[in-house]
């Protein structure tokens, strides 16, 4: 290739960076690379989503634990890590996205809904996570991350196929329709023993909860501990028969 090409090439996909693939050319990718990524390790999937969509890819964290930012930080230092603020997390889920922020190699974005949670409750009634759970996390979670994803072709998340029945099929790269984007999960196979000795060979933050009886955190009026042998998950939304907030729905 001569030089001048090179140069062109490199100005093509410095064009696609900045405009964004259309849905057609996303699930084109999708489609070739899913099968082709299945089996990889969570490292070359982070490269690979990296070297394909460039600045227009980032990570979203729960901030449960700090694994999959981690993950992202060695692969590609200085990466966005999305965080979503609702306004009910629990003093210990902010301190784990400060102590993030301060110590890995990642552009830690902070978003938080457009209404206050003062605001909210005067549009919708007081606790509106008691009377609609499902309109307060669309309002709070779902809504914010599809605005917040507008400048990405891609976003990468923590979800993992060992966490629940539903999750059982969640694809490494994956089409999300709804955002319009490229979903990937480049800890989709592993398994909570993988989990734990990731943590404990890499010395990777754990949000101080996960240690006291809960090991799925969300909103803290909409999760309690979960008792010795309960699943995991079963303390979010306890008492109804809400299982997922919609982001991943």
């Amino acid at each position: 290739m001569t030089g001048a090409a090179t140069t062109q090439l490199a100005r093509d996909n410095r064009a696609i960076e900045t405009a964004g693939r259309s849905p057609e050319e996303l699930r084109e990718l999708v489609s070739h690379w899913g099968a082709e990524l299945e089996l990889a390790p969570a490292e070359t999937i982070i490269e690979w989503a990296a070297a394909t969509f460039g600045e227009r890819f980032c990570v979203t964290s729960s901030m449960g634990d700090a694994v999959l930012a981690d993950v992202a930080s060695k692969v590609v230092p200085g990466i966005d890590v999305v965080f979503l603020d609702t306004g009910y997390h629990f003093v210990e889920t902010i301190g784990t996205r400060d102590a993030v922020a301060a110590t890995l190699d990642v552009n830690l974005l902070t978003i938080t809904p457009v209404q206050s949670v003062a605001e909210q409750d005067a549009a919708y009634g007081k606790d509106l996570y008691k009377t609609d759970p499902d309109l307060c996390c669309k309002l709070r979670k779902v809504q914010p991350l599809a605005d917040s994803l507008a400048g990405y072709d891609a976003w990468a998340t923590g979800l993992r196929r060992a966490e629940t029945h539903n999750r059982v099929i969640a694809p490494v790269i994956g089409w999300d329709a709804k955002k319009g984007k490229v979903k990937v999960s480049p800890l989709a196979r592993w398994s909570d023993e993988q989990v734990e000795a990731y943590i404990v060979e890499n010395g990777v933050l754990v949000n101080p909860l996960v240690y006291d009886g809960y090991p799925s955190i969300g909103c803290a009026p909409c999760t309690r501990r979960v008792a010795p042998g309960e699943d995991a998950r079963s303390g979010r939304w306890a008492g109804t028969n809400k299982t997922e907030c919609g982001i991943h729905s």
